[in-house]
């Protein structure tokens, strides 16, 4: 038997007895050819393993029927739902999905634009943290390309952005309403001017602070460089060893507020009598917590059928209907708080 990396066009003619050209016809589902001889062919096809070379076929037709989603980091909630909302919505569109996450460097976010990976697709769904506008001359790209996020603004391609600040503001200013008025926030990224959603979401905190009246503590500002549950530990453990006692915490995403909250609990502060924790992203997990995890939901769902209705529109060579004056489209998803056990109001007397 032909092994399979060597089997071609020619060998699966000459098993079923046709041209070269009827087996193209056939496994490009051309019209005007005979069952009997459709037949033969896939016989011969499934009896050798042909499989056929779909680079060249891309090539024939002009596209893949592929899209490239670039994210920073798949193993974050966040970033693994968002990944499994566009393949769902690839799917429902006929579209394949290859994954090319671009790390945590400036560098290699240039090298997904960049490189060969771009060859490979129709299309890019692109999810930078590092690359900010300043970046402009450098992120010039000929396909189709749609990106998420507020820190990349470029009015020469179309965008799809989170209510990072309107959502950190309805959380804050929730948690003002629940008698809150020494409230810290967990995630801040010192360094960080015009990339990432840090700046955004802490300024969402600011302004429901200063809605409310309350005065802007920058001891209340807790950085945490990386987000994940230890980090959200390690950020309680500074904040409470250095005399600083909340009586609520917004963290920067989910990972940190459940770190946060085990080391709370570690050291006998009750959520939510003592102190009320709200989180960002709705991860899968925040309900199944104890206590459950009040959290700001992103709509990612929305946030990826948005993204994949403007990349295909762009592949298929049209200007989308939400496009501005400028020809390009620019898109905010609503988000909204999800109120759950760690944020519940005090029981009355």
């Amino acid at each position: 038997m032909i092994q399979q990396r060597h089997v071609t066009m020619h060998d699966v003619a000459r098993r079923a007895g046709v041209s070269v050209k009827t087996v193209s016809n056939v496994v490009n589902d051309y019209p005007f050819v005979r069952d009997s001889t459709r037949a033969k062919v896939l016989a011969a096809i499934d009896e050798l393993g042909y499989s056929l070379n779909m680079t060249a076929k891309n090539l024939r037709q002009g596209h893949s029927n592929i899209i490239g989603l670039s994210i920073p980091d798949p193993r974050m909630p966040y970033f693994a739902e968002l990944s499994a909302y566009v393949m769902e919505e690839a799917r429902a569109r006929g579209k394949h999905v290859i994954f090319n996450p671009s790390g945590v460097d400036r560098q290699t976010e240039l090298d997904v634009l960049h490189g060969s990976f771009s060859t490979l697709t129709d299309g890019l769904i692109f999810s930078p943290l590092h690359l900010n506008t300043s970046d402009a001359a450098d992120i010039h790209v000929d396909y189709p390309l749609v990106i998420i996020g507020e820190h990349l603004r470029l009015d020469t391609y179309d965008r799809v952005l989170t209510e990072n600040t309107t959502g950190f503001r309805n959380a804050t200013a929730r948690l003002i309403e629940l008698g809150c008025r020494r409230i810290a926030i967990i995630g801040v990224h010192e360094w960080e001017q015009d990339y990432g959603s840090s700046p955004y979401r802490l300024k969402g905190y600011r302004q429901a602070l200063a809605a409310a009246g309350l005065p802007n503590d920058p001891a209340l500002e807790i950085p945490a460089v990386i987000w994940y549950q230890p980090d959200g530990a390690d950020a309680v453990a500074r904040m409470l060893d250095g005399g600083i006692r909340p009586d609520g915490i917004v963290c920067m995403n989910d990972l940190l507020a459940m770190g946060a909250m085990q080391e709370l609990a570690r050291r006998g502060i009750r959520v939510p009598q003592d102190v009320k924790v709200i989180g960002y992203d709705d991860s899968t997990d925040s309900q199944y917590l104890s206590p459950s995890l009040s959290s700001v939901d992103p709509n990612l769902r929305e946030v990826a059928r948005m993204s994949l209705k403007l990349l295909c529109d762009r592949i298929e060579g049209r200007v989308p209907e939400e496009a501005g004056p400028n020809g390009y489209a620019e898109v905010v998803v609503p988000s909204r708080l999800v109120e759950r056990e760690s944020s519940a109001p005090d029981s009355l007397p």
